[in-house]
């Protein structure tokens, strides 16, 4: 029993990973290859993906958003959590980013399963938004830039149907959220922090996973 979450050092992380772990092959080689990035930090951590691959699992999802693909891994982990049938629609800018992950997608039997579309996401969610497809997905995974994540937010708990979820990487922000902000990024996220804890059209959780994770389920 504990009053708290625990505190993890670098030999209880490595206990955690070796016993909690299990990635196919080309996740393990594509977060490896992101590691040497110059920046590789924007990667999620392994035990969030898996965590997220639970999730995807435990709620049936078949059709899911992504805000910020960055080199891939946490698409690749997602698509492998997919029936075969599933769809990851992944919202990137950067096609030097993203062509990182296309070889472990293909590797990893997975990149039929990942729409990825390179433009502004706000551009490509109020597209899906205007084509009908409200309440038709199951998850939404949010990591792109800050001062953007309440916008994505909006779009993606359209998209989103009852019981589905949302969730927002970086939500800690390295302990900064709990200070005076002194950046942008850090007020974007405060403010989207008090407006999800407010939220009567959701239900929600902040964890303390990676660099914090904050879940919303679509009431």
């Amino acid at each position: 029993m504990s009053r708290r979450t625990i505190d993890l050092d670098d030999t209880l992380y490595q206990y955690l990973l070796d016993h909690s772990l299990r990635e196919h092959p080309e996740q393990t080689a594509l977060r490896e290859a992101t590691r040497q990035h110059p920046r590789g930090g924007m990667q999620i951590s392994p035990e969030q993906g898996q965590f997220m691959s639970l999730l995807v699992k435990l709620i049936g999802a078949r059709r899911t958003i992504e805000v910020g693909t960055f080199t891939g891994y946490s698409a690749l982990t997602v698509a492998l959590a997919l029936p075969g049938d599933g769809k990851v629609l992944a919202c990137d800018i950067s096609d030097e980013y993203t062509s990182v992950g296309k070889p472990y997608w293909r590797r990893a039997g997975v990149a039929s399963k990942i729409d990825l579309v390179v433009a502004p996401a706000v551009q490509t969610l109020d597209a899906r938004i205007a084509e009908g497809e409200t309440d038709l997905y199951d998850f939404a995974f949010i990591d792109a830039d800050k001062a953007g994540y309440d916008a994505y937010y909006e779009r993606c708990l359209r998209l989103v149907r009852q019981g589905g979820l949302v969730a927002f990487d970086n939500t800690l922000w390295s302990g900064d959220v709990a200070r005076p902000a002194e950046d942008d990024d850090t007020r974007a996220l405060q403010a989207l922090n008090d407006k999800l804890h407010g939220d009567e059209r959701i239900d929600m959780a902040m964890l303390p996973i990676g660099d914090g994770l904050t879940l919303a389920r679509k009431r």
